[in-house]
């Protein structure tokens, strides 16, 4: 019972069974994809998974999304390094704080080759290699927009994930890295902020595409 515990907690990625909403999330084929919700409704549990099907190309049976039969390279991000640290990283690799539970986050253990620490956060990851099934390494960075826009810049991505609601101009940037690539940006945010310019685009979008 005890190995099989530690067999489930090294490969959630397995057992992830989305809603409906999650779902929907999860198999747009637009470049832009936000989900919306309140809080503690499974948003970075979902961005975590589907960060973690694209870096190691395990999709499920379900999935109708993108698929990359690559390895990728992708950003995930929130709004400080702490907040990086203590949600998208958690959700993704396991425990900050306890390098003993690395593997038992969104990237199953085996996956999982490589991490190095980021500078001035304690316990922070500034980025992780992944086995990609096709036999390649998928990279991960970890970002946060209080970092500001120019750290944003330089890079060419396949995707970039954003927790928590950020900035116009680091979403942009953050799109940007993605255009040589058509690669995805996906959003999972509570909308703490009100009708911003961020949450504005998406719903104006929306709007035009029902009429």
């Amino acid at each position: 019972m005890a190995e099989k515990q530690k067999r489930c907690q090294e490969n959630r990625l397995i057992d992830y069974q989305p809603y409906a909403k999650q779902r929907e999330f999860h198999k747009e084929l637009q470049r832009e994809a936000l989900l919306m919700a309140g809080n503690q409704l499974g948003k970075t549990y979902c961005g975590a998974a589907d960060t973690a099907f694209h870096l190691t190309g395990l999709y499920p049976d379900w999935w109708e999304g993108r698929r990359w039969e690559r390895p990728v390279r992708w950003w995930a991000a929130s709004k400080t390094g702490e907040v990086t640290r203590d949600g998208v990283q958690r959700y993704l690799v396991g425990e900050p704080k306890d390098e003993s539970q690395w593997g038992t986050g969104m990237v199953p253990k085996d996956c999982l080759l490589s991490s190095k620490r980021r500078m001035g956060v304690a316990d922070a990851l500034d980025s992780i290699t992944v086995r990609h099934v096709s036999g390649g390494i998928s990279t991960l960075g970890f970002k946060s927009y209080d970092q500001g826009r120019q750290k944003w810049q330089g890079e060419t991505l396949d995707g970039v994930w954003f927790d928590e609601e950020p900035p116009m101009d680091i979403y942009m940037e953050g799109l940007t890295r993605t255009n040589a690539t058509k690669g995805l940006t996906r959003i999972t945010f509570t909308p703490l902020l009100g009708m911003s310019d961020v949450v504005s685009m998406f719903l104006n979008e929306e709007a035009l595409e029902a009429a």
